[in-house]
């Protein structure tokens, strides 16, 4: 039999353990744009939980323990994968409803719960990930005649790492990329978090919680300082001498001697950042390129001393309750100034701060529904990665809310624009469905790692042009990107091209890309410049 206790310390082991492990996860994923990553969702998925387990009593039951993970897992979840692994749990929890204690037959019948939980979940399962690990590991558990716990968790075990390492025979673009399931591994892992307990009692320690307790300066600051590898922030702006100037061998070489290198290069100018310890050699590189403007060199450290305190007040100030005043309430998911007063602008109630790399949980889009002052309410994810995290939030609420299945910003503002204050609720979830469906959705972002995808040959640090979300191709400069991929977009009838721009550009190259895709552009087409202030993407493109 497993008690509380026992089941406790054991999430709190594969708690531990997906965190120490999360980087290594995050490099399976194949493709090469910068994402929520599936280690790092994974993770805080089930971090969430540790607050309330580590408070739980050593007396608690079974039953108490696995609801306390699973509801704040739920809450927690981020990405696909953070929330398939919180349902995985919390079919676990509905299965031990009632139990002080378990047996392993009981605790695979519950586990089953879990497995049928998450498949429900996605429309259209695909073998070869996590959910297959899952699955099969369960089968396999449940096929035995073991009564024994220890002996339970080596089944379990072999048939995950068995399953993962299929994986690539299951899914050809694992295979190409030579990598097993992201996040299979990352449950398989989590898995072994648990046996450490189940079968040596040993709880695997966090190491990020054990450097934590080794560092020398106690204050916000002072941890905030810490994690800052690099000290000095470094921008400026080339003026080419020439054609020769290649930013493909300037950004390897800043790389070289730092981190969070951006190289955004035109016909005219190349826009440097990076973080280094060195900024005269970035300089002095940087020179052999043409003349240098805009310089701009920040010590980090001290810019930020405060700002992790800062930031903590901040988490708590949390979004209070609204009580419904009217008919109809949107919340939008977007990062970045300017793409937040554009949805505001089309009257967005709330704006759910986050997008790629930054996928908000469950209760991030929970609280921001229940903070909107309407009887019902549209939810626009505007990223493939947190449909699922905005669907969950829908069975936590009291209020009547449809999710608008908008996986890019695009998407997102035409749903919006496609709002009809005279028509119902039903019919407007109609109406802006068509209205996004029909939209054409291009980006321009670099590639974080070097990859083989689809066919294509990808270095890190090349530019990337995403149509409707899939990879179109690669270029080494970010404009002949934005007027080959508008072009490529373009269809017959298109009438309106929207041009987003993000953190990462000038307002002048900005405005001179504009005008060059303006001079490709042929026919009776409004083209709109928008300074949205995104990460991650030089470019939204918006084709109607």
């Amino acid at each position: 039999m497993m008690n509380g206790k026992t089941l406790r310390d054991a999430i709190i082991s594969g708690a531990n353990n997906i965190q120490n492990n999360r980087e290594s996860v995050d490099e399976l994923n194949v493709f090469p744009v910068p994402d929520g990553d599936t280690g790092t969702n994974m993770s805080m998925t089930i971090k969430n939980a540790l607050p309330e387990l580590s408070a739980t009593a050593d007396t608690a039951t079974v039953e108490e323990v696995a609801k306390t993970a699973a509801g704040a897992m739920l809450r927690g979840a981020r990405g696909n994968s953070g929330v398939i692994l919180s349902l995985l749990f919390r079919g676990l929890s509905k299965g031990l409803a009632g139990k002080k204690e378990v047996t392993v037959k009981e605790y695979c019948d519950a586990m089953k719960m879990g497995v049928n939980a998450a498949y429900k979940s996605v429309m259209k399962p695909t073998e070869g990930t996590m959910l297959t690990v899952a699955r099969v590991a369960q089968e396999k558990a449940a096929q035995s005649e073991t009564e024994d716990f220890s002996e339970l968790f080596d089944i379990l075990l072999e048939a995950a790492k068995d399953t993962l390492d299929k994986t690539p025979d299951m899914l050809p673009v694992l295979k190409k990329a030579g990598v097993v399931d992201a996040g299979g591994m990352g449950y398989y892992i989590i898995l072994s978090g648990m046996a450490s307990v189940i079968k040596n009692g040993i709880i695997i320690e966090s190491l990020t919680e054990k450097a934590k307790e080794n560092t020398v300066v106690p204050n916000a600051a002072g941890s905030y300082e810490a994690d800052i590898e690099y000290t000095y922030c470094t921008e400026f702006i080339i003026s080419k001498k020439g054609a020769s100037a290649d930013a493909i061998k300037l950004r390897a070489f800043l790389e070289s001697i730092g981190d969070s290198v951006v190289v955004v290069e035109d016909d005219n100018i190349i826009k440097v950042h990076c973080h280094t310890e060195h900024p005269g050699k970035a300089l002095e590189e940087g020179i052999l390129y043409g003349s240098l403007t805009n310089l701009k060199i920040e010590n980090m450290k001290e810019q930020h001393k405060g700002a992790a305190a800062k930031a903590q007040m901040k988490r708590e100030q949390r979004l209070a309750p609204a009580k419904p005043e009217k008919e109809f309430g949107f919340v939008s998911v977007c990062s970045g100034s300017g793409l937040e007063a554009l949805f505001k602008d089309l009257g967005t109630d709330i704006i759910v701060r986050g997008g790629q790399t930054m996928n908000p949980s469950t209760e991030d889009i929970l609280e921001a529904v229940n903070a909107t002052p309407a009887h019902n309410i549209f939810v626009l994810p505007n990223n493939k990665n947190i449909i699922m995290a905005a669907e969950q939030a829908v069975k936590l609420t009291d209020r009547n809310v449809t999710v608008l299945q908008t996986r890019t910003i695009p998407q997102g503002i035409a749903a919006m624009l496609a709002f009809d204050e005279t028509a119902d609720f039903k019919a407007n979830g109609v109406g802006m469905t068509a209205a996004f469906d029909n939209v054409g959705s291009g980006s321009i972002t670099f590639a974080v790692r070097d990859s083989d995808f689809e066919g294509k040959e990808i270095k890190k640090g090349e530019i990337l042009a995403m149509e409707n979300g899939k990879l179109s191709f690669v270029e080494r400069d970010v404009t002949k990107a934005l007027i080959k991929l508008t072009r490529k977009l373009l269809k017959s009838g298109s009438s309106y091209i929207t041009v987003i721009y993000g953190s990462d550009v000038t307002d002048e190259t900005a405005q001179a890309a504009f005008e060059q895709l303006r001079a490709k552009i042929s026919g009776d087409i409004e083209i709109v410049l928008v300074n949205g202030g995104q990460p991650v993407y030089y470019y939204i493109i918006s084709v109607e």
